[in-house]
């Protein structure tokens, strides 16, 4: 609760100073009506209402009930489509690049394959090269001269 009362006076703090600049000087923005707990000020500008007390030396505004409600609800709406847009936003993120990446088991049998296939491809050329110079038919190639 202590949080939500300094997010509204931040919120509050930073709306006044900006809307003060937009308006006409000399116009009374807000009125002020005495109470027997404090004051309750009108802002003419936007019908906002804040019950005000004194409190160590200051005077300290809070929003009436009615409009506690409204900020409320208005932070509410403002949050679901804050997290309406994060979704949609993890939604276009490129897919983690390690996830597409094979473990090392994965690895390990990749290359025991491709092992045995080369071992294999290797005895199929020497078994070649072997029946190649046993067979009398066809000479061997000389080796050519490379001096």
């Amino acid at each position: 609760m202590t949080r939500f009362a300094i997010l509204s006076a931040s919120a509050l703090a930073l709306l006044i100073p900006v809307q003060a600049f937009s308006e006409e000087p000399g116009t009374n923005r807000y009125t002020m009506e005495k109470t027997e707990n404090g004051v309750v000020r009108l802002d003419t500008l936007t019908g906002e209402m804040s019950i005000c007390t004194q409190q160590g030396g200051q005077l300290v505004c809070r929003l009436a009930a009615d409009e506690r409600r409204a900020f409320e609800e208005t932070l509410s709406e403002l949050s679901a489509r804050v997290e309406v847009l994060e979704n949609r936003l993890d939604a276009l993120a490129p897919p983690d690049r390690d996830a597409d990446l094979p473990g090392e088991a994965e690895i390990d049998r990749a290359i025991g394959a491709m092992e045995k296939m080369m071992r294999r491809f290797l005895g199929a050329v020497e078994e070649l090269r072997k029946d190649f110079q046993e067979s009398p038919e066809i000479p061997p190639e000389p080796i050519p001269d490379r001096t």
